[in-house]
């Protein structure tokens, strides 16, 4: 479990990866699912949706032994899918620009919240909110001269697809989405946001689709609504693919005549110009394969370049 949690967000998660770590016995039980499924943050959540203890390795462990049949079954049947509606807040100073009206396509949408940018309120730099929809109010710090929309885009149709589509009116799918957020972490409200979204999107739900991102884009692409300036977009999703894979959904996208927003660790296209920011831990945001800016992993800053 070596992943990044000793940057101070989850001093829980930091301790039981530690622990982890040395405990040769839970390695080699964990080791014998599929690699696949070895994920810290899919252990992790699966405890906590169970409503274990995530506070100390020691407790976390008595759980995860004690009931093991229970926690397995929670790792197999789901997968780390984080839905951060925060991410609208980078999204939106480029998809306001785009001639309207748009018709939204996630790959990677997990449950669908980042389809509905027109349905949350915004503030950027502290201003007061923009939009006078029921969502959650989304903040975001400014640098580089950030076109700060005065509007919010009309959006006429929302499609997203993603291996295991969650459904935000379902109450064991949003309980796992709440599950994925780290306890402790440095920022707050992400869990109220999370509740927030998710109230939208059931209210009216988007058209989504099981599948694989490279063979059923372009069908989903196909039922937007004539007249509607198409746009794919995706955050934090590329990565999970390989590099042959991630070359054929650029190709893939580039020939569906759509715009494409991509919202991304630096690495997945490295060979963009200006890919790499300046500060480590910002995605990179750009249009059309060309970068645009960086933005927070959470969406709380955007600086424009």
């Amino acid at each position: 479990m070596a992943v990044n949690f000793e940057q101070g967000d989850s001093p829980g998660y930091a301790e039981i990866a530690r622990g982890v770590a040395w405990d040769a016995e839970l390695v080699a039980a964990v080791s014998s699912l599929p690699e696949g499924k070895w994920q810290p943050n899919l252990w992790l959540g699966a405890v906590r949706y169970l409503g274990g203890p995530v506070s100390s390795f020691a407790a976390w462990r008595a759980f995860v032994m004690e009931h093991w049949e229970r926690v397995v079954r929670v790792v197999l049947e789901r997968s780390t899918q984080t839905n951060e509606v925060g991410r609208c807040a980078t999204l939106l100073p480029v998809l306001a620009q785009l001639p309207g009206p748009l018709a939204l396509i996630e790959v990677g949408a997990s449950a669908g919240l980042c389809l509905y940018p027109d349905r949350y309120r915004y503030s950027f730099d502290g201003a007061p909110p923009l939009g006078a929809g029921p969502g959650p109010v989304l903040e975001c710090v400014t640098e580089g001269g950030v076109p700060v929309p005065d509007r919010l885009p009309q959006v006429v149709w929302r499609g997203g697809i993603d291996l295991n589509p969650l459904d935000a009116g379902d109450e064991g799918d949003v309980g796992w989405l709440e599950a994925l957020i780290w306890p402790g972490g440095q920022e707050a409200g992400r869990l109220e946001r999370l509740r927030g979204a998710a109230g939208v999107v059931a209210a009216d739900p988007p058209v989504m689709v099981a599948g694989d991102l490279l063979e059923g884009l372009p069908a989903l692409v196909a039922r937007a609504p004539e007249g509607a300036t198409v746009v794919v977009l995706h955050s934090a999703v590329l990565a999970y693919l390989g590099r042959e894979e991630r070359e054929e959904f650029a190709s893939l996208v580039g020939g569906l005549g759509v715009r494409w927003v991509s919202n991304e660790g630096w690495r997945v296209f490295a060979e963009w110009e200006g890919a790499r920011p300046a500060q480590e831990g910002l995605f990179t945001l750009a249009l059309d394969g060309r970068v645009v800016g960086h933005a927070g992993e959470h969406g709380r800053r955007l600086v424009w370049v």
